[in-house]
C-alpha cells in the first residue's frame, strides 16, 4: 500500500494578499480541489494506494461536502491542540487553538503533526521563554499526536533533522521517533521524513542513498512502521521515490515552483501517475 499525502500549506490566501490561491474562489476552492481530483483517484485500487489532503481550516467544510459516496480521498487537518473538550470538563476554551474535537466533527479523519514549519513555530516559542531542552519540542508534539488518535484520527507524523544536525542525525531522529511516539497506537500513524536541510531554493535535495538509509533507519526503530518522503514528492523526483522500496509514498505540497507556483489539480495527477506507474515496476 502506498500512501500519498497533500499539505495545502495556507493555500486560503489570495495573490492580492500575498498568497497563491488562484484556482478558484476562496469559498469554494476546497470543494474544487476534491472535485477536480477524486473521480480520477478512484482510478487507483483502494489497496494499491490511499490519498489524504490536509487542508486550511477555512477549506475543511466545503472539502468534506464535496467528497462523493465512493470517494478515495481522506480529508485531513493541519494539527490540533495538545488538549481536548472534555465531557463534564473543558467545553471547548481552545481560543485560537483547533482542539481535535472540533477538527472530528468538522469530518477531519487525519491530521499532519510535528512538520518542519510546525516544529519551528514551537521552537521560537519555546526559545523566547529560555527553553533550551532539545527534547521540549518532541513532547508538545506528542500530546498533540495523543489528542489526535484519541478522536480515532490517523496520523502522519514528520521527523528531519536540519544542518547542524546532519553529524548526529540518528541522534536526532531517533529522539523525535521516541518521544513523538510513546505510548501510542503506532498502526495508526505514518511516518513522514523531511530532510529540512534540503528543502528550498538553492539547496541540493536529497539524494536516493540518503533517503534509502534514513527510511531503513526509521523501520528498524520503529519496528517497520510505514514511512514517506516528506521532503517534497514532485514530477522530478517521482520515479525515483518509487524505486526506493523501503519508501511508502510521498508528501506533495506545490506542484509549480515557478511563475505562478501553487497547487493544480491536473499536476497533482501527473504526479500521482508518474510515482504509481514507476512503483508497479519496482
Amino acid at each position: 500500500m502506498k500512501h500519498i499525502y497533500l499539505n495545502l500549506k495556507r493555500f486560503d490566501v489570495p495573490p492580492e494578499l500575498g498568497g497563491v490561491n488562484r484556482i478558484a474562489r476562496l469559498e469554494d476552492w476546497g470543494a474544487h480541489i476534491i472535485k477536480a481530483t477524486q473521480e480520477q483517484l478512484e482510478h487507483y485500487r483502494k489497496d494499491e494506494a490511499d490519498f489524504t489532503m490536509f487542508f486550511p481550516e477555512l477549506h475543511l467544510l466545503g472539502a468534506v461536502g464535496a467528497r462523493g459516496e465512493s470517494s478515495p480521498v481522506t480529508v485531513g487537518c493541519q494539527g490540533v491542540a495538545r488538549a481536548d473538550v472534555r465531557p463534564g470538563g473543558n467545553f471547548g476554551a481552545f481560543t485560537t487553538g483547533r482542539p481535535a474535537a472540533a477538527m472530528a466533527a468538522a469530518g477531519c479523519e487525519a491530521v499532519i503533526v510535528g512538520h518542519c514549519e510546525e516544529r519551528g513555530f514551537l521552537a521560537e516559542i519555546l526559545g523566547e521563554a529560555g527553553v533550551k531542552d532539545p527534547e521540549a519540542v518532541d513532547r508538545l508534539l506528542a500530546r498533540e499526536v495523543r489528542a489526535a488518535l484519541e478522536r480515532g484520527m490517523r496520523v502522519l507524523y514528520c521527523i528531519g533533522e536540519k544542518t547542524e544536525e546532519l553529524e548526529h542525525w540518528q541522534q536526532v531522529l531517533g529522539r523525535q521517533l521516541r518521544i513523538g511516539l510513546k505510548g501510542v497506537d503506532k498502526s495508526m500513524v505514518t511516518i513522514a521524513y523531511e530532510p529540512v536541510w534540503s528543502i528550498g531554493p538553492g539547496k541540493t535535495p536529497a539524494g536516493k542513498e540518503h533517503i534509502t538509509m534514513i527510511a531503513r533507519f526509521v523501520k528498524e526503530e520503529t519496528g517497520g512502521m510505514d514511512i514517506v518522503y516528506g521532503g517534497g514528492l514532485k514530477q522530478e523526483n517521482a520515479q525515483m521515490l518509487a524505486s526506493i522500496k523501503e519508501i511508502d509514498g510521498g508528501l506533495i505540497a506545490l506542484t509549480r515552483f515557478g511563475g505562478e507556483i501553487g497547487f493544480y489539480p491536473e499536476e497533482y495527477l501527473e504526479i500521482i501517475r508518474i510515482y504509481m506507474e514507476a512503483a508497479r515496476c519496482t
